[in-house]
């Protein structure tokens, strides 16, 4: 059995992977997110408000169980949030707790987990995605936690890598920005002022000139690389930049 563990599973681009990832017999799923939207029979759900960093650390061992049958096992990091559009200085500072804890803190604690919890499954792939965004790379007015917190996820992925390389452990982890994909998330940035966000009219343009990605279409592309052999790539890597399978 080959066993995903997805958070922010309910809704979005995780949703999608997860029912994409479901067509396949082979699979098992396990969402992690506050609320339960797929009925399948080889779907488990993990409630869990991964901003709660407290209840993470208690759901730990839920998630990462035994899983002696599997062939392979695979982390996504998928749920983030945009928090508050505003202004550094303008902005309640428990905004960037809350986006630092689901974007950073708790991946981290996920991350950090799979690859002990899992450690001794040596001759099984294990893989960590996490999904990233283009904002990690430069300055966004207006996304000022949103930018930092997945700077350092990209960050954290890189420096794992190497860890797990210097180890020989044949872990494999991924940083990966899927692009503007249509999803609730683009549809606040739409709505945001002016004033606290001067890109939203390009964004407003995207969406009006049919330019967004639809969440099942990403989702499949992101499977089809992930199950592929992968060469040899960079661990922060781009959905439209993605390396052709060898």
């Amino acid at each position: 059995m080959h066993y995903y563990l997805i958070t922010g599973a309910s809704q979005g681009l995780g949703k999608a992977l997860a029912e994409a990832i479901l067509q396949r017999p082979d699979t098992q799923v396990l969402g992690i997110s506050r609320h339960a939207t797929i009925e399948h029979p080889r779907y488990q759900h993990q409630p869990l408000d991964l901003s709660d960093i407290e209840a993470v650390g208690h759901n730990l061992e839920k998630i990462f169980g035994p899983r002696p049958d599997a062939q392979s096992l695979t982390l996504i990091n998928n749920a983030g949030t945009l928090g508050e559009i505003g202004y550094v200085g303008e902005l309640p500072n428990e905004h960037f707790q809350f986006v630092f804890n689901l974007n950073a803190v708790a991946p981290a604690m996920l991350m950090n987990t799979f690859l002990s919890a899992y450690a001794g499954q040596i001759s099984i792939p294990r893989t960590v995605l996490n999904i990233s965004s283009g904002a990690a790379q430069r300055p966004v007015d207006g996304w000022a936690a949103y930018c930092a917190s997945k700077a350092a996820l990209n960050s954290l992925s890189e420096t794992a890598q190497k860890e797990q390389d210097l180890r020989g452990s044949g872990a494999r982890i991924w940083a990966l920005a899927p692009g503007v994909v249509d999803t609730a998330m683009q549809a606040r940035i739409r709505m945001a002022e002016v004033g606290q966000f001067s890109e939203r009219a390009k964004f407003a343009g995207l969406h009006a000139e049919g330019q967004l990605q639809n969440p099942t279409s990403a989702a499949s592309r992101i499977l089809a690389w992930l199950q592929a052999p992968i060469s040899t790539a960079p661990v922060v890597l781009r959905l439209d930049a993605l390396p052709s399978a060898s």
